[in-house]
């Protein structure tokens, strides 16, 4: 059964430029990953430095126990905590309903 996590992060001001360095990469290789299904960042329209994170995945445990520690990653998890102004807020949810429009406009 599918996962979706929401990841809110917010970060010291000025760090999204360094924060996106560190996830870019991370996201980038997570679309090679065979339960990977999507993900969405978004950013604060207030607040430049706060985003929030939606990623889809086919299966919860082997997230957490294969995809959470893969090499990838590495740079990213050592380099998040110098960054964010309180700790990200993670919340796990069961998709019930998927809706797209055809031919929508993606983001970025």
């Amino acid at each position: 059964m599918a996962i979706v996590y929401t990841i809110e992060i917010a970060l010291k001001p000025g760090a999204a430029a360094a924060f996106l360095a560190l996830l870019t990469p991370v996201l980038d290789a997570m679309r090679d990953e065979a339960t990977f299904i999507n993900a969405v960042l978004h950013q604060d329209g207030g607040d430049p430095d706060r985003f929030m994170l939606y990623e889809t995945w086919a299966d919860a445990r082997e997230l957490e126990d294969v995809q959470m520690a893969r090499a990838y990653r590495t740079a990213y998890w050592q380099g998040l905590p110098d960054l964010l102004r309180e700790p990200r807020q993670v919340a796990a949810w069961q998709p019930l309903r998927a809706d797209f429009k055809a031919g929508a406009p993606q983001a970025g």
